[in-house]
């Protein structure tokens, strides 16, 4: 059963996360980030979820943590929850990177500090006329987290993200597109059914392929072209075997759809 602020979905092979607290433009508190990570411990242990989309209830994605919970705390010199909520933030940003499936964050509107941080810690970014970026943290004497000196960094290289971070200036929809915080850019009317057709393509890939593909890509980003190309060889000559590319090439020589992840 979902947790009311954090809603779980999974059909077609797609779960779906939705941060469900509309009125604060999903602003993260309590225990929220918790069940995110139970949702995504459970996505990993399911073979049937073959893709994972993060959004939002409402106008936002996701403001970042709740800042008037963090100010009464602030006010009493209370951080003992804070060690714990990193902790658990810092979970969440592993398993997002680990996990062997593509996940994908429909940025549906605003996302400002963790929440920002949050969508660039997933796979890939979708979003539609109204997403907006912030690194909003300078704005509040604190610095990014949710891993996003390392994200935004690989994203957008070290000149502009220390701009972003110092300024907290706001990234609108079409610089967001190319500076490449997103990866597709979609008609508001149309973005949840973009974005699910995105996810479906997905979703309908040949699983393995598709998780040695995304542990490449992160291991390349700080790999020797050595190591690349030796990732490369071992992986290769694994899936060459695999029955999902068997599949495929039978698929490709019969002139048909191919079915993966049926063996």
């Amino acid at each position: 059963m979902s947790d009311p602020q954090v809603l779980f979905d999974v059909s077609d092979h797609i779960a779906t996360i939705t941060l469900n607290r509309p009125e604060v433009m999903n602003a993260l508190a309590g225990d929220m980030r918790d069940v995110l990570l139970r949702h995504l411990q459970d996505c990993a242990a399911h073979p049937d979820v073959r893709c994972i989309v993060i959004t939002g209830a409402g106008k936002a994605f996701c403001a970042g943590g709740d800042i008037e919970a963090m100010a009464a705390k602030q006010d009493l010199g209370d951080i003992s929850e804070m060690g714990g909520t990193l902790v658990t933030v810092e979970a969440v940003v592993n398993l997002l990177h680990s996990i062997p499936k593509p996940v994908i964050a429909a940025v549906n509107g605003a996302a400002a500090g963790g929440g920002m941080n949050m969508a660039l810690a997933c796979d890939m970014r979708l979003g539609c006329e109204k997403t907006l970026f912030s690194e909003s943290f300078v704005k509040i004497g604190l610095i990014p987290d949710w891993g996003g000196f390392g994200s935004l960094t690989a994203l957008v290289g070290g000149a502009k993200a220390m701009e972003l971070m110092m300024t907290g200036d706001r990234v609108r929809a079409e610089e967001a597109y190319r500076l490449g915080l997103l990866n597709q850019l979609y008609p508001m009317e149309t973005f949840r059914d973009d974005v699910r057709a995105f996810a479906k393509a997905l979703a309908d890939g040949p699983p393995q392929a598709l998780a040695t593909i995304k542990r490449g890509v992160y291991a390349a980003a700080n790999a020797s072209l050595a190591d690349v190309l030796a990732f490369e060889h071992k992986n290769q000559l694994k899936l060459i075997l695999s029955d999902d590319s068997k599949e495929g090439m039978r698929a490709f020589l019969e002139k048909r759809a191919p079915k993966f992840g049926l063996g």
